[in-house]
């Protein structure tokens, strides 16, 4: 056997390996990019715990994930303690709502340009009976007739979120406690395949664009949550704290806040507040257009030296193409495009192309 034929034959081995592995781990590929999301992010945390800790790795990583675990269980017991109160009522509405039909409000013809259209459109599908379970057909929530189906559903979707939670926060821990093996190892493979220089320029950016996405992400939508929240308690909206919670849940997403303020919205409508309905609506979209369009793609683009356009197409990009996990995996596709881009007008001693 030539070498040729031996050097194919191990790359075969060895692509196949990978493969086999990947087919075998596909469903826990999702809690592990969280993980190790979160575990980029919070890596000089955790470098400052373990030292305090007189340089015990494996206290120091279970105290940090088990803090992190309870930034994100608190609110979510809070939030589920708040539905759980409503949910029978909410659930027997949306039942009844979809067996029987819902009428269009008068108010909706009385909106300027859209409010025939959006009454016809009503008219055709809201309120026709079976019409949500048509609305919705395709996904998991379109066959369902009564409250207790819909619970069913409900019941299972959280029950799988709650089981990749948990496989997010073992990894996550593991992930803190093997770090430094894990980093010596990923750079050993990258100054393997690649010149070291090289893997240094591309390895230090990842860390800075995570970091930076998550800085920009989670605490300017908490700052959304509690700016518009606000709002509601000034407006007068029932439970304006577990309104706020879930504005500022969803304005991690770029322009996921207006689904829920909207809502806030329409639900003051429906209470005779139409003032208080337009204050709302007016001031979450002020809030919104500032964070999302100066305040979110600054912090983001200042700390990876990213373009405005290439931080607002690597985040709205990634949602689209990979879901919740996109918001943070889409910036850093783009520091590393924008790295090769750079790399390309160099010239081979390091100085800029003309």
């Amino acid at each position: 056997m030539t070498e040729f034929q031996r050097g194919m034959l191990s790359t075969g081995f060895s692509l196949t390996l990978i493969a086999l592995a990947a087919f075998v781990m596909q469903r826990f590929f999702l809690p592990m990019v969280w993980a190790g999301i979160l575990c980029v992010a919070t890596w000089p945390l955790y470098c400052r715990m373990r030292a305090r800790m007189g340089h015990r790795p494996v206290l120091a990583a279970f105290l940090l994930t088990m803090i992190c675990a309870c930034v994100f269980i608190v609110p979510v017991l809070l939030g589920v303690a708040q539905v759980a109160r409503q949910i029978p009522d909410i659930t027997n509405f949306i039942a009844g709502a979809n067996n029987d039909g819902v009428p269009p409000p008068e108010l909706l013809q009385s909106i300027p340009l859209a409010g025939d259209t959006i009454h016809n459109w009503w008219l055709a599908t809201l309120s026709q009976p079976h019409g949500l379970a048509h609305l919705f057909a395709g996904s998991g929530l379109g066959g369902f007739h009564s409250a207790r189906d819909m619970m069913k559903i409900l019941g299972t979707s959280f029950v799988h979120r709650l089981v990749d939670f948990g496989l997010a926060f073992l990894c996550l821990f593991f992930f803190y406690k093997d770090g430094e093996a894990l980093k010596h190892q990923i750079t050993a493979v990258g100054n393997h395949f690649f010149s070291e220089q090289r893997w240094a320029r591309y390895s230090h950016k990842i860390p800075t664009a995570i970091g930076a996405t998550v800085n920009g992400l989670v605490l300017v939508g908490l700052a959304e949550g509690l700016l518009i929240g606000i709002g509601y308690g000034i407006a007068g909206l029932p439970s304006p704290v577990l309104w706020a919670a879930a504005t500022g849940i969803l304005a991690i997403i770029p322009f996921g806040a207006p689904l829920v303020f909207l809502s806030a919205a329409a639900l003051l409508v429906f209470n005779d507040s139409v003032p208080a309905a337009i204050a709302v609506t007016v001031w979450g979209t002020i809030v919104l257009f500032v964070a999302d369009h100066f305040v979110r793609p600054g912090m983001i683009g200042n700390a990876t030296k990213l373009p405005f356009l290439a931080v607002l197409f690597g985040i709205l990009g990634g949602v689209e193409t990979m879901g919740l996990v996109g918001l943070f995996i889409g910036p850093v596709v783009m520091v590393l495009f924008v790295t090769l881009w750079y790399e390309a007008n160099l010239f081979e001693d390091g100085t800029p192309a003309a």
